[in-house]
């Protein structure tokens, strides 16, 4: 915590500009202003600083702050510039802009297609939009999905041409989902498309980049060698993704346990293998440090290491980053030994955004550099907590160190992103984190001596045996009933807030500074009275939330911070389903189930809540004319009913239509032009998201 003296912003210059650049991609993304405005703004205060340079150096003293501002605002109108370019929707040539559902296209896949429950499924670039007169050459990805076929022969680089019109991707828009869209256009993918066999063509030849294909032949042969020494299934799959990010065997209720027991980061391959690989790169290079005359290569070989690694692990962005970052710090210790590593960190995540600015809300990004960061300051402090004499446990407790002070800052963004915490992080990190990288060692050795079988095989049996180990030592931790703080829902303001009550505390903990206290506790003060004021509004709340799930009913009624579930009963079944489109929505909300809310009458398909009339259909029904027609204040219209809304409208008030994920899309356009002629306000939530109804 040295750094934090009066000094700090003098010894990390980058890390101003880092939040100059962050601020302005931010600004970009939340206000989208026109490129020439930033143009503009850049250009004046270019020349701004550049006159700076001929004033005298009293005046350039006296003025430096407004100097420091403009060179802010650089690289504020920079971050924004770099945000705008990266946007594939700003690019003239973006598929989006000319695209039509009677042109075909040729298309290139970016990787080998991978086999999903129903489909097999692969990344593509599109090449070129035909019509029956031209070719044009496009900008964008699709994401395809082939219908599961023996016959299916595509690789990466091979190219296809079809007809069938592109779908755009779309968020599922129900309360508190995952936003998709936004997480697909920020790899440039913007549409999608299901292709059966008879809707496509393979052509001629390929479109391969030496480089990646280097890259995919390479993870295949690591793959093989696993597969030849690793028998079990379930312990091959964790092999592989623990080597090379490798999750397409890996069993999803395995990964479910290394969430939910806090050790999901031994399976994500980023900065925790990138720090074991440049822990044993040191350690067996340290003599190198001693010669003077060969010195030097010791940096040149650590981050030869690293980056092969990086490229042998599949070359994903997660371990590229971490592969950058350490890169940097290598770079910054091996040139100054002065250099602040707060700097060098800096340097890293500025070099980072500037190649994809769009990896600042990147989950992994966040959580890669709040853990180093976290190491850096609380390692020291955390391993000193006890002292070891005998080197073994004393190793044990170093790595379980470096664990416990990752969390110390990961916590409140994990919070914010996974709205869970595992309780029992320590005793599942005791274990699983020295044994996961025994496990990572004694990969990286069989692959190394794989061409000796029987010495392959004794590894590979041995590798088998701890990852068996400790996948039950993991899945018997889960089964404590108290190993998991569940639907935790925390706002991004109060995120911020604990991440800087951490900081202050720290701070006045190992510096003794009373700023510090001070800091910590206003903080944590405004974090409890913005967490009082959200569980307040939602003991108030009244709302009706028609869900968007396909093919299936889905209907929260919610009262304060209880809910009654009214929808096809084989959803709560469907472990997947549920957790997916509806469990975010419930976090947001804060609520708990109860078969008995207040207010709440259920007669057949008719609901009475809370002074409201809800009529459910989803078959066929008449009702007869009478002289004053019943209100209903919500119909909500299920699967694939024959019923005429303009007979209904006859017999019934109704004054607003949901059309469910059940109803199939050419039923309700039918429905929707009757309900326009009636002038009856519709919502589809297949189309706009779910439908919310607020009561109060």
């Amino acid at each position: 915590m040295q750094v934090y003296g009066a000094d700090f912003w003098k010894k990390t210059p980058f890390l101003r500009l880092l939040l100059a650049l962050a601020a302005g991609i931010i600004f970009q993304w939340h206000n989208k202003p026109p490129l020439s405005a930033l143009l503009i703004m850049l250009s004046v205060c270019l020349l701004a600083v550049m006159a700076f340079f001929f004033f005298s150096l009293t005046k350039r003293y006296r003025y430096g702050l407004l100097n420091g501002i403009f060179i802010s605002v650089i690289f504020f109108c920079a971050g924004s510039t770099l945000a705008w370019h990266k946007d594939i929707r700003n690019n003239k040539a973006w598929l989006g802009h000319h695209y039509n559902n009677n042109a075909s296209l040729i298309v290139t896949l970016d990787e080998p297609p991978v086999e999903k429950t129903k489909s097999y499924k692969a990344n593509a670039t599109v090449e070129y939009l035909l019509d029956d007169s031209s070719a044009l050459p496009v900008k964008g990805k699709i994401i395809l999905y082939f219908k599961k076929d023996s016959s299916l022969r595509l690789n990466y680089g091979s190219q296809i041409l079809f007809k069938k019109p592109l779908q755009e991707i779309k968020n599922s828009g129900n309360p508190g989902g995952f936003d998709y869209k936004r997480y697909s256009l920020f790899q440039g993918i913007t549409h999608q498309v299901y292709l059966k066999p008879e809707e496509f063509e393979t052509l001629s030849g390929k479109n391969e980049k030496w480089f990646r294909k280097f890259i995919y032949s390479s993870r295949e042969k690591v793959l093989n060698i696993l597969r030849q020494n690793i028998t079990e299934e379930k312990e091959l799959g964790l092999a592989e993704a623990l080597l090379i990010g490798y999750k397409n065997d890996l069993e999803q209720s395995l990964v479910q346990s290394y969430t939910n027991t806090g050790v999901v980061h031994i399976i994500a391959i980023s900065g925790l293998h990138l720090g074991l690989i440049y822990w044993l790169l040191s350690l067996l290079l340290k003599p190198l440090q001693k010669a003077k005359r060969m010195k030097w290569l010791r940096p040149v070989l650590t981050i030869t290491g690293l980056w092969l690694f990086s490229l042998l692990a599949g070359a994903q962005p997660s371990i590229l980053r971490s592969a950058l970052m350490f890169t940097c710090i290598v770079l910054g210790e091996s040139l100054s030994r002065r250099t602040s590593i707060y700097n060098t960190m800096a340097v890293s995540a500025f070099l980072l955004l500037c190649i994809n600015p769009f990896w600042l809300w990147d989950v992994g990004f966040q959580l890669s550099y709040a853990a180093v960061l976290s190491i850096i300051i609380f390692m020291r402090p955390v391993y000193n907590w006890f002292y070891i004499p005998n080197k073994l446990l004393d190793f044990i407790w170093k790595l379980n160190a470096v664990t416990i002070a990752a969390q110390i800052l990961t916590v409140p963004i994990g919070i914010y992103h996974f709205h869970q915490f595992p309780n029992l992080f320590l005793l599942t990190n005791f274990v699983a984190v020295p044994l996961s990288s025994l496990i990572l060692l004694g990969e990286i050795l069989l692959c190394c001596i794989s061409f000796i079988p029987p010495v392959a095989v004794f590894i590979g049996k041995l590798l088998s045996f701890l990852i068996r180990t400790m996948n039950r030592y993991i899945e018997e931790i889960e089964t404590i009933r108290f190993s998991l703080w569940d639907g935790l829902h925390i706002s991004i303001t109060q995120a911020v807030l604990l991440l800087i009550f951490t900081t202050g505390i720290s701070y006045w903990l190992m510096e003794k500074q009373k700023k510090g206290l001070i800091t910590g506790l206003v903080a944590l003060l405004s974090f409890f009275s913005l967490r009082s004021y959200s569980f307040a509004e939602s003991e108030r709340q009244q709302k009706i939330v028609v869900y968007n799930v396909p093919q299936k009913r889905a209907i929260d009624f919610i009262n304060g911070r209880n809910y009654y579930f009214a929808g096809d009963s084989d959803l709560l079944a469907d472990d997947f389903a549920r957790n997916f489109h509806l469990k975010p929505s419930r976090i947001r909300f804060r609520i708990k189930e109860y078969r008995q809310l207040d207010n709440l009458t259920i007669y057949d398909n008719y609901v009475r809540f809370l002074n409201k009339n809800v009529l459910l259909l989803d078959q066929s029904v008449q009702f007869k004319s009478v002289e004053k027609k019943p209100v209903v204040d919500l119909l909500v219209i299920s699967k694939n009913p024959r019923l005429y809304i303009g007979k209904l409208s006859k017999t019934l008030d109704i004054k607003q239509v949901v059309f469910d994920g059940s109803v199939p899309s050419w039923k309700s356009r039918y429905w929707k032009k009757d309900c326009d002629s009636l002038q009856i306000p519709w919502h589809d939530v297949a189309i706009q998201g779910a439908f919310v109804m607020k009561l109060n």
